[in-house]
């Protein structure tokens, strides 16, 4: 049995009780980074064996995870933030765990996609999510362009190193459009910036973006 479970992408109080749990009946827990991991499962009084399996070990990683699963043990996986395998690990798993006809199951939880976008207040009945925004200038100008002229909300996670470039370049190709720079959610310092990217531009280039960042543009209305 493989459960992927959803972690708080910021306030430990986010976690559910299901969470719980599973990770104190689990035989192994996944951790994307098992330092950042570990206080975690410490603060929920759970104390059960920790591997790391993150982008750079998954593929090899997984054919090890399958044939415990197979042999009976109960695998738990978490990152470090948030829903598995959503801009994170887990998503080579879920594919061998089809193909092997393991039994597996998907705990509902936090989500800094779902909470950003309810908290722009844009537009929600559809929506487009990115992931992370290309590091390369080119390939994020020409996906900003493709959002900007969307019918939908869209929604990408940002570095906050990157994030000015990124209003520059918004504010550079269509200044007018609204967007909204959702930073730190559920932590102390949570805040919701909106307006125009010129803007926004303008804010962040006077106040240096920290934290975890989720960038959403408003979709279209012409």
């Amino acid at each position: 049995m493989v459960s992927f479970v959803p972690t708080p992408i910021g306030n430990r109080g986010d976690i559910t009780q299901r969470a719980i749990e599973v990770l104190s009946s689990a035989d192994l827990i996944t951790c994307e980074d098992t330092r950042h991991s570990r206080p975690l499962l410490e603060f929920l009084g759970v104390a059960k064996p920790v591997t790391a399996l993150h982008d750079h070990n998954e593929a090899q990683k997984t054919p090890e995870l399958v044939a415990r699963a197979k042999a009976g043990d109960h695998i738990a996986v978490i990152t470090d933030a948030g829903m598995p395998a959503i801009s994170d690990p887990g998503y080579r798993l879920m594919q061998a765990c089809i193909e092997h006809e393991l039994d597996y199951t998907v705990l509902p939880g936090p989500s800094a996609v779902l909470t950003a976008l309810v908290g722009s207040g844009f537009p929600l009945h559809a929506f487009f999510f990115g992931g992370f925004l290309p590091v390369k200038k080119g390939k994020r100008s020409k996906m900003l362009e493709q959002a900007c002229q969307s019918e939908h909300t869209s929604i990408f996670f940002e570095s906050p190193h990157r994030l000015l470039s990124t209003l520059e370049i918004l504010n550079r190709d269509s200044p007018d459009q609204m967007v909204c720079v959702a930073r730190e959610l559920t932590k102390k310092f949570e805040t919701y910036h909106r307006g125009s990217s010129a803007e926004l531009f303008q804010h962040f280039s006077n106040h240096k973006a920290k934290g975890e960042i989720v960038l959403l543009i408003s979709p279209n209305d012409n």
